[in-house]
């Protein structure tokens, strides 16, 4: 039987260890906080994220990192993006030599603009035949009600994609695999910014027109960034681009989407912090995918605006008005 173990009690997290325990997989999920561990064990459920929703007998909860790597044969990281170096340079000392680390993450480090796969490879000291990235249309909760959908599994290695893709693939949730780990990650970290802005969008009262375009120009922006890092572009037509990109700025379930709403709607930052309970991994995300595309010489307006309305205070109306006011261009730039 295939051994997992997940760091992270979220929705996602939680989510995700339903999914590799309907596949008949072994799983351990490991938190901070022994009443929740307690929880899980106790009623099968996870109270604080997913109540109600009933995980599966072979899976269980701990607080002990060694006790969930203990013989895992893929360690499913599932903590915001920000805290990953902290949290994986205490857990790396207890990692086992066969143990695949799987990033559920979707965002870049600040500072170091760092992807989470290489800030995983850094902080680990494993190869790229160790690291694979989960990204996708994946809203925890419709997952979490064994909802279908479908995902992109990526290693560089793809007979180790094809491992975890066995591991994870269930009646409602299927799993493709795809060696361009690049191209996954940066379509999971920009569609957050991208999210953000569509949200802006909703909150301001705007129609359709106005979001599609969003998506769209979004879209282009994240293929140029990934092009110019060596992404394949035809990622980002797929369920790693485009597919996640669309449900994370059309659904009501999206932390990003909803965190923009109530910046559009005339809440401030810290307002809008104040009300949301889970991490918009858009917010911190927008300045660090910013400044990879300033390093790389690749033109991001969307996102720009995005980081002078969230942490400079441009208000909603007047970035609007910016973007619109550019230069004509070609569509293909």
């Amino acid at each position: 039987m295939t051994r997992c173990a997940v760091f992270g009690t979220g929705s996602w997290g939680t989510a995700f260890a339903m999914i590799l325990g309907d596949a008949g997989c072994e799983v351990t999920l490991w938190g901070r906080r022994q009443a929740l561990a307690d929880a899980v064990n106790a009623t099968h459920t996870n109270p604080d994220y997913l109540p109600g929703v009933r995980l599966p007998g072979s899976v269980r909860a701990t607080t002990d990192p060694a006790e969930a790597l203990a013989g895992a044969d893929f360690a499913v990281l599932a903590v915001p993006s920000q805290t990953l170096r902290e949290n994986l340079a205490a857990w790396a000392p207890l990692l086992e030599p066969q143990t695949v680390l799987v990033s559920l993450m979707k965002g870049i480090e600040l500072g170091t603009v760092k992807r989470m796969s290489e800030v995983v490879a850094e902080v680990a000291g494993i190869g790229p035949e160790r690291i694979a990235v989960i990204s996708g249309p994946n809203l925890a909760l419709e997952i979490a009600n064994r909802q279908p959908a479908a995902s992109v599994v990526a290693c560089t290695d793809e007979a180790v994609a094809k491992r975890l893709q066995a591991a994870c693939h269930t009646p409602y949730f299927r799993p493709y695999t795809n060696t361009d780990v690049i191209g996954c990650e940066l379509g999971g970290a920009v569609k957050n910014v991208i999210g953000l802005a569509v949200g802006m969008a909703d909150g301001m009262g705007l129609g359709d027109n106005t979001k599609a375009t969003l998506i769209t120009r979004g879209l282009a922006e994240t293929t140029r960034l990934g092009t110019a890092l060596g992404a394949d572009p035809y990622t980002f037509a797929g369920l790693a681009g485009m597919g996640d990109l669309v449900a994370t700025c059309s659904s009501p379930l999206s932390r990003n989407h909803t965190f923009g709403i109530n910046l559009g709607r005339g809440m401030s930052l810290a307002e809008t912090i104040a009300a949301t309970r889970q991490t918009a991994e858009g917010v911190k995300s927008c300045e660090s995918v910013l400044d990879l595309a300033r390093r790389n010489g690749v033109d991001m307006p969307i996102v720009e605006a995005v980081v002078d309305v969230v942490h400079n205070g441009r208000p909603t109306q007047e970035a609007l008005q910016a973007l619109m006011s550019r230069s004509a261009k070609p569509e293909r730039h």
